[in-house]
C-alpha cells in the first residue's frame, strides 16, 4: 500500500474556495482509482494556520500511475483545478509518496 501525501500552503483568506475544492475531490478520486482517505484543514488550536493535507491510498505505484492518467482527462477534476486556479486559494502544493511502515 502506497499513500499519495499532498501538501498545501493554502490561503487562509480564501479557506472557504479550499474547502469547496476539497469537498468536490472524493468521487473523481474513487473513479480514477484512489481510495481518499480524507482531506485535513488547519486548525488555529495549534500549528500553522495555511497547511491543509490530503491523503490518498493506492495499492501499488501502477495504481497510482493510472489514477494520474485518468484524472487527468477527468472533466470534474479539470473543472477543480481550474477552480482553485483561479481563486488563488493554493499557493504551493507539493506531492510525495509514502509507505506504510508495518
Amino acid at each position: 500500500m502506497l499513500t499519495l501525501c499532498i501538501r498545501y500552503t493554502i490561503d487562509m483568506h480564501k479557506i472557504a474556495d479550499f474547502e469547496n475544492y476539497a469537498r468536490a475531490w472524493p468521487e473523481p478520486i474513487r473513479k480514477a482509482g484512489g481510495e481518499l482517505v480524507g482531506y485535513f484543514l488547519p486548525t488555529k488550536i495549534a500549528g500553522p494556520t495555511d497547511f491543509a493535507l490530503a491523503l490518498i491510498n493506492f495499492p501499488s505505484l501502477t495504481a497510482y500511475e493510472r489514477y494520474r492518467e485518468v484524472l487527468s482527462k477527468d472533466p470534474a477534476a479539470k473543472a477543480n483545478f481550474e477552480s482553485a486556479e483561479n481563486s488563488g486559494c493554493i499557493l504551493v502544493e507539493d506531492r510525495l509518496i509514502l509507505q506504510r511502515a508495518a
